[in-house]
């Protein structure tokens, strides 16, 4: 039990030092294209005929606290994390916390939606090819596999757009209804316009994870146990899923941090294509306008997703894989 308390602690302690660096280093590489947000307002005011001097420029630097030394930029940024007070947009002029709220619930709901679904299709897909090898099946999976990974993210979602227009008269895409989820029809009505985002945000995630899962399957096949256990006279189900999924899983839970911050942040491109009120479009128009703490707080949430989702992996590891306790133990 020990052993257990001490694994968990040492990995929050890792993952918290690990988040506190991540802060630097996103803080710093925001303010690494030259000129800053008050450049870009005294560019604009003077394409607009005003005239701006040095006193108004230096004005404005104070006001939006861009005078100041790198360090201390950070650490006051640092300090309003820990207080709750993320700082206020630069472009949008309000809370960063309250500008995120408003893509933040779409952007999580969609990305849930988009994590069930990928690992549900990608893990029954994988194990019917590893278990149907060169056959028919399995070529049709390979083939569609390479598709998704191929075919752009925005690609995709301008064909589907098409076809639903095609089809069904309107693109099946956004997020709540007119009015909003009150019945039964409406309900199915906001389910029919998450297809689109789903299909296209999971594509990728989806099809790399089936070629993951597939290889490791096929590996697993060939082992001495697994061979053994067969000649014994086990049912072919229970050697899979008793024991062949319990190794095969422990690529698919160390992949599970990455996968978290790639679904959370779908594509940008995407976002803007299908108009999905999401966290990528903001963030791109945050970057571009160099307004740091909106940027900044948006590419923190992601790293918590990236550490949280990596530290989930590692606890779930540890129960799956018993060797990992005993690495741990016997360092």
């Amino acid at each position: 039990m020990n052993d257990k308390w001490s694994y968990i602690g040492k990995r929050l302690i890792l993952a918290f030092f690990t988040l506190l660096m991540i802060t630097f280093v996103v803080f710093f590489v925001i303010q690494l294209p030259p000129g800053d947000f008050v450049d870009n307002i005294v560019n604009n005011m003077v394409a607009q005929g005003e005239t701006v001097t040095q006193t108004d420029i230096a004005n404005l630097r104070a006001m939006y606290h861009v005078d100041q030394p790198f360090l201390v930029q950070y650490w006051d940024w640092l300090k309003g994390i820990a207080t709750g007070d993320w700082g206020v947009s630069f472009y949008y002029n309000q809370s960063v916390l309250v500008k995120i709220g408003e893509t933040l619930g779409a952007t999580l709901m969609i990305s849930l939606i988009t994590l069930v679904v990928t690992y549900a299709i990608s893990i029954p897909i994988a194990i019917h090819a590893a278990k149907h090898q060169y056959q028919i099946s399995d070529y049709i999976y390979t083939f569609v596999g390479f598709i998704g990974m191929a075919v752009p993210h925005f690609l995709l979602a301008i064909v589907l757009m098409f076809l639903s227009y095609k089809w069904f008269g309107k693109p099946l895409m956004g997020l709540f209804p007119e009015g909003g989820i009150h019945s039964w029809s409406s309900f199915l009505e906001f389910l029919s316009k998450l297809v689109i985002p789903v299909i296209v945000i999971s594509m990728s995630g989806t099809c790399g994870l089936i070629r993951s899962i597939r290889a490791q399957m096929l590996d697993e096949q060939e082992r001495p146990y697994v061979l053994c256990t067969r000649a014994k006279g086990v049912s072919e189900k229970t050697i899979t899923y008793k024991y062949e999924m319990r190794a095969v899983l422990n690529p698919v839970v160390s992949g599970l941090g990455p996968m978290i911050s790639g679904v959370f942040n779908g594509s940008t491109i995407t976002a803007i294509v299908l108009m999905l009120p999401t966290q990528g479009p903001i963030l791109l128009k945050a970057l571009q306008s160099q307004d740091v703490y909106l940027s900044g707080g948006m590419l923190l949430i992601s790293a918590i997703l990236v550490v949280s989702g990596t530290l989930i992996s590692d606890l779930l590891l540890a129960v799956l894989d018993p060797r990992i306790k005993y690495l741990e133990e016997s360092k």
